[in-house]
């Protein structure tokens, strides 16, 4: 019988050093996890004229302040993916370039963040719907 329960006594202790490891791994990683990431349009442009005609003419639309042909333009952009740099919510907003020949909206967009809609601090351009960004050089 002592047997048995030593055997489960070294079992429940290594148990719980388990747990107590993987606790302080959990508690230590939250300070690394939410830290600043990266900016992946960082380094990465396009410049005006490389956009496609679509993708001007809604740049154009964006600086003249519409009208925009989709209900969803000029909509706030919430950033989830976290690709552009870390602002507030209602910084960013979001335009769509239409796709020739899609039936829907399409994954280009352009992307602007300032307080003045029509006066951008600096937009970004997808082509692949938010999975990568450029910023747009005029």
């Amino acid at each position: 019988m002592t047997r048995w329960f030593n055997f489960n006594w070294v079992s429940a202790r290594s148990l719980f050093a388990a747990i107590g490891l993987s606790l302080a791994f959990a508690l230590a990683m939250p300070s690394l996890a939410k830290g600043p990431l990266p900016d992946a349009a960082a380094g990465q442009t396009i410049a005006l004229a490389d956009l496609p005609k679509q993708g001007r003419e809604t740049y154009a639309l964006i600086l003249a302040g519409g009208p925009f042909p989709y209900e969803k333009d000029g909509t706030v952009f919430g950033n989830r993916e976290r690709l552009l740099p870390a602002q507030k919510r209602g910084f960013y907003r979001e335009y769509t370039v239409k796709t020739p020949f899609a039936r829907t909206r399409g994954a280009r967009r352009i992307v602007c963040g300032g307080s003045i809609p029509s006066k951008p601090e600096a937009c970004y351009y997808t082509e692949d719907h938010y999975a990568s960004f450029k910023r747009i050089a005029p």
